[in-house]
């Protein structure tokens, strides 16, 4: 606790650790909508292809984030025009992917500069953030929320029930399109900490644990930002004491809870559930 504390006074782990909390708010809002929206395979590719939106900025000298949210909302649109019914999405996914790694690998080969940047791209560097990149990432972060926040209810009703939010007059197609564009923002922020290898982590674990917990979509989405939180500080943490990569104890841990709530949390909390139901019932009689 000494060594936290002595650690604490250090500027990059107070950086590392509000950044650490941006992340895990954007991703554990948006995960579970990614989970419900069965959009494992296109965060994928926007971190795929942030990357290679990372890899150009570097090779011209720009900001790596404004690259990564280059990449990824150009990914987020042209996957939303080409491809916003399921049936369709994963091979426009797949096309648009092998390109977009394709001009990463050229950009990768250009570079003639430190390469530790390009693999901090694909690792993560959270204890290597400025105050200059918490303040952009918080920016990010803070339009990313604000702007899911505006469209929720309609985004939820067309997550739920998409045929008849297009019959109730829902925007389906413009509503999948933007929120894989707030998507793109989240997969940018959380880049920061786990890296492109790793995305998943953050922006799908903590969705689908908290999908276990509970069946409504307001408290399942609180639910996994409290877990992206909880994974996200307590890798940084775990990580500052022992001196190791900070994406192996995210990832270790968002595993864990994903394998608590479904197999020793989520089952007990649906057992209380039907005893609730049949003693309700009974009273009734």
């Amino acid at each position: 606790m000494d060594q936290l504390t002595r650690l604490l006074a250090y500027d990059f782990v107070q950086n590392a650790i509000a950044a650490g909390v941006v992340v895990a708010i954007v991703s554990g809002a948006v995960s579970r909508f990614v989970v419900a929206r069965n959009l494992s395979f296109a965060v994928h590719a926007l971190a795929e292809i942030g990357f290679t939106g990372a890899a150009g900025f570097l090779l011209l000298r720009l900001p790596v984030v404004l690259g990564l949210l280059t990449g990824s909302v150009l990914t987020a649109v042209s996957i939303g025009v080409l491809g916003v019914r399921a049936r369709g999405r994963d091979v426009v996914v797949g096309v648009v992917m092998a390109f977009g790694l394709g001009l990463g690998v050229l950009f990768i080969t250009l570079y003639r500069g430190y390469a530790g940047q390009a693999l901090a791209i694909l690792f993560g560097t959270i204890t290597g953030v400025s105050r200059t990149d918490v303040v952009l990432l918080g920016s990010i972060g803070a339009v990313t929320v604000a702007a899911l926040a505006l469209i929720y209810r309609p985004l939820t009703f067309a997550t739920v029930d998409p045929e008849g939010a297009e019959a109730r007059g829902v925007p389906v197609g413009p509503l999948a399109v933007l929120f894989l564009v707030l998507t793109a923002a989240a997969v940018a922020v959380a880049v920061q900490i786990v890296g492109v290898l790793l995305i998943l982590t953050l922006l799908i674990t903590p969705g689908a644990a908290a999908e276990r917990l509970t069946p409504k979509f307001g408290r399942a989405v609180v639910y996994s930002v409290a877990i992206a939180l909880f994974c996200t500080l307590g890798g940084i943490t775990l990580a500052l004491l022992t001196d190791r990569s900070v994406s192996v104890f995210v990832t270790s841990l968002s595993f864990a809870c994903y394998l608590a709530a479904r197999f020793v949390v989520g089952p007990a909390l649906l057992r209380q559930s039907r005893r609730g139901s049949v003693e309700a019932s009974g009273a009734a009689r």
